[in-house]
């Protein structure tokens, strides 16, 4: 698990256009990014091109990092969500064509690897203590990839409650985590 301290060095370094950390940067996380975003547009060349896009983004907009705001693995992991989200929103206004045999992955998930980590042992412990109807929202939003709009439409719950939930469910797995 790379060292969160030493990847918002590297993060600082990125900014200030330094090659080296962003490679260094590059050989610690590309494998779990790619795994969190193949865990949402479930096709390996799209997952590739959500954590090109979000390394991309990282070089180009690394001085955005605030400690102050979150951790570096959270800004890592949330450039490359939402590259990710962007990719299967963009693949689901596409005509479709022509699609390859799916065939099952049978790697271990990114959900799978993080739980084995002591970080995921305490967010699955942290999750477990959340009411299981805001549990499921939280895995269906951040593991699935769902926007509070489609959470709302397939919930068959009003957006405001569905971002309520949500908003106070990461609360409480914050507050959960600290201690």
């Amino acid at each position: 698990m790379p060292d969160p301290d030493d990847t918002a060095t590297l993060l600082h370094r990125c900014a200030n256009g330094d090659r080296a950390a962003f490679r260094a940067l590059y050989d610690r996380w590309s494998a779990r990014m790619h795994g969190i975003a193949l865990r949402i547009v479930r096709q390996p060349s799209l997952a590739a091109d959500a954590t090109h896009d979000a390394f991309v983004q990282v070089w180009q907009q690394a001085h955005r990092f605030d400690p102050e705001r979150g951790s570096a693995e959270a800004f890592l992991v949330s450039l490359v969500r939402y590259r990710a989200l962007d990719i299967v929103r963009r693949t689901a206004r596409e005509t479709p064509g022509y699609e390859a045999e799916e065939q099952e992955d049978e790697s271990p998930d990114a959900l799978s690897i993080m739980v084995a980590t002591s970080e995921g042992a305490a967010l699955q412990r942290c999750l477990s203590r959340l009411e299981a109807d805001r549990r499921r929202l939280i895995v269906m939003a951040f593991v699935d990839g769902l926007s509070h709009g489609e959470l709302a439409e397939k919930l068959l719950i009003p957006l405001g409650t569905v971002k309520s939930w949500i908003r106070r469910s990461l609360l409480s797995l914050r507050e959960c985590l600290a201690s």
